[in-house]
């Protein structure tokens, strides 16, 4: 199965959920996306909130240089 990627590096809070959910939007249920965005703030309100929307958040990893992967499955 094909992992779309999203790079989501330097958007603020909450653009980078918008954008997010927006991807996601477009995904058959069971496709997985793969978000690249800045620790912090932004990677633990994004990882919080698909959780919330009640998809599976099935990595969360950081990366250097301050970034992280989160790899998400739609449901």
């Amino acid at each position: 199965m094909t992992i779309h990627k999203l790079d989501l590096r330097g958007v603020a809070c909450p653009m980078n959920f918008v954008k997010t959910q927006l991807f996601l939007d477009k995904l058959a249920s069971g496709e997985q996306v793969e978000v690249v965005l800045d620790q912090g703030e932004p990677a633990q309100s994004v990882s919080k909130s698909v959780v919330q929307e009640g998809h599976l958040l099935e990595e969360n990893q950081l990366m250097d240089g301050g970034l992280c992967r989160l790899l998400i499955r739609k449901a």
